[in-house]
């Protein structure tokens, strides 16, 4: 493809609305980060709990489950029986936090894909021979895709984004923007299962269980509305792309855009090789797919649920396990093609390498294992759920509009808390059993959920993301800083924000089912 040149232009002064949006994201930077880790965030809360219990227990509060008429009491941890719990069920509490073995297990089979090249040429390919006037929403729709990549998908993404906007004569500052919105602003939107899928789920199922201990939210609970939202969030953001943010003079890079060189032609382009393992793995996951849905067509297969349920077959409580085989089996494929896999052992070093990067999740799971439990043995949840779900009754609010505002909630606590899971498992507690009790099923929060914690990902500073992009920018503009960066991202994200949850609220009322539940 052939670039035109593209000469610098003056940048204009940034509007009031934006400057005023660049002092409240400086504060959020200054709060942000005097908040802790994480994992000490964590068992501060932890702490905050303890002492909560013993001052609501020595107070006497208590209230009544509608649905048992029980009466339930707040317990204090600092009883014989709390502390009893606290030392005896540590153990206990992190081996069945329900996202652990789940989470482990999907990453093995993302990591040997990941591991094979085949995250980064399915890329690639995606994007490298879109037609100019399409490549925004091309680029965007593979950050969608990219999602299953989890994290990868940033340092993959954002740099091919500026090559490929490069190639098309077309600003690289551009290119790394749209990459990086799309991938943070829809991170929660995917037309395929991710390990955010089987994440939320397992943390919804457990919250569930305050109300009802059979309740199950499966990994597929939102997918149908995961799957349009991922066409509508890449249409919106080239929409604003196109119609906005390209016009903006201050896009232009230090240097006029130039073709590329030989070598970075060949990091966009795919050689024979590489296309022929792709086409094959694609046969691949396309049989896969089928033999699956064969096997489950008797209404006595094995693969089937108790009377022939397909909802609550082994396939979809094991959803799991059967992401593992197969992203494992289309990595051992595609490696296989291209050489990356030459032995046994190569799949075994890809297992492990993967391993590794799941560390700092596995550190994280012990301290909110160990809070949630303690949360749950105190029946503080209980109390604030119930006493919560009166109170939304007594307001005679709609649905929607609860959903709405637990959305607003929710965006305003993700510019601080940036992690998805940590804030679900914080969130989800509380959340998912209130609203049970005024007949919004999990599904549904969990939904609303996804939109909230996705859009704000993009304009937060505390994304250790949102620094990573600037980088790349800066690549091509030396002279961007935050509130460059932000300048472009937030009004995508107001947008996107608005567009998705009125998609939402659209798709409430209507009935439509959220997926598979």
């Amino acid at each position: 493809m052939s670039a035109t040149a593209t000469e610098p232009q003056p940048t204009e002064p940034p509007s009031r609305v934006l400057r005023a949006a660049f002092r409240a994201f400086a504060a959020i930077e200054r709060v942000g980060n005097k908040l802790p880790n994480p994992f000490w965030l964590f068992w501060i809360l932890a702490g905050v709990v303890i002492v909560l219990s013993a001052i609501l227990a020595a107070a006497g509060v208590s209230t009544v489950h509608p649905g048992t008429h029980d009466t339930i009491e707040v317990q204090s941890l600092l009883s014989k029986a709390g502390l009893t719990t606290m030392v005896e069920g540590a153990v206990e509490n992190f081996a069945t936090f329900p996202p652990l073995a789940t989470i482990l297990i999907v990453g093995f089979g993302i990591s040997v894909a990941q591991a094979s090249g085949l995250f980064t040429a399915l890329l690639r390919r995606m994007v490298a021979r879109v037609p100019g006037k399409y490549l925004t929403f091309a680029l965007s729709m593979t950050a969608m895709v990219a999602h299953v990549a989890g994290d990868a998908a940033y340092v993959t993404l954002i740099p091919l984004g500026a090559l490929i906007f490069r190639a098309a004569g077309r600003s690289p500052v551009l290119g790394c923007v749209v990459a990086y919105v799309s991938i943070s602003a829809g991170y929660d939107a995917s037309p395929s299962l991710t390990t955010t899928d089987v994440l939320l789920s397992s943390i919804s199922t457990a919250a569930a269980h305050t109300i009802d201990p059979g309740y199950v939210v499966t990994p597929v609970a939102n997918y149908f509305f995961g799957l349009a939202s991922s066409v509508l969030v890449a249409l919106v953001i080239t929409v604003v792309v196109e119609k906005v943010i390209s016009k903006r003079s201050d896009l232009a890079p230090d240097e006029p855009v130039k073709a590329l060189s030989t070598e970075e032609a060949e990091a966009i382009a795919l050689t024979p090789e590489q296309r022929r393992a792709l086409r094959t793995t694609g046969l691949t996951a396309l049989g896969f797919i089928a033999a699956l849905a064969v096997a489950m067509t008797p209404a006595n297969s094995p693969l089937r649920g108790e009377h022939g349920s397909l909802v609550e077959s082994p396939v979809i409580s094991g959803m799991s396990v059967v992401l593992f085989l197969f992203f494992s089996l289309l990595g051992c494929v595609y490696g296989r093609m291209t050489g990356t896999f030459r032995a046994a052992g190569d799949l075994v070093d890809a297992l492990v390498e993967g391993t590794r990067s799941f560390a700092p999740i596995l550190v994280l799971f012990f301290a909110i294992s160990q809070f949630l439990a303690y949360f749950k043995w105190t029946n503080i949840g209980n109390v604030i759920a119930i006493e919560g779900a009166e109170t939304l009754k007594e307001m005679r609010l709609s649905g929607w509009a609860v959903l709405v505002g637990i959305a607003v909630l929710i965006t305003f606590m993700n510019l601080v808390i940036t992690s998805g899971s940590a804030l679900w498992a914080l969130a989800a507690p509380v959340l998912v059993p209130m609203l049970m009790l005024i007949g919004i099923e999990p599904e549904t929060t969990q939904a609303v959920y996804r939109v909230a914690d996705s859009v704000t990902n993009c304009v937060t500073p505390m994304s250790p993301y949102f620094a990573m992009c600037l980088a790349f920018v800066q690549q091509h503009k030396k002279s961007a800083g935050i509130g460059t960066l932000a300048s472009f991202t937030i009004p995508i994200a107001a947008v996107v924000w608005i567009v998705w949850v009125l998609f939402f609220v659209a798709w409430y009322l209507l009935g439509i089912p959220f997926g598979v539940s």
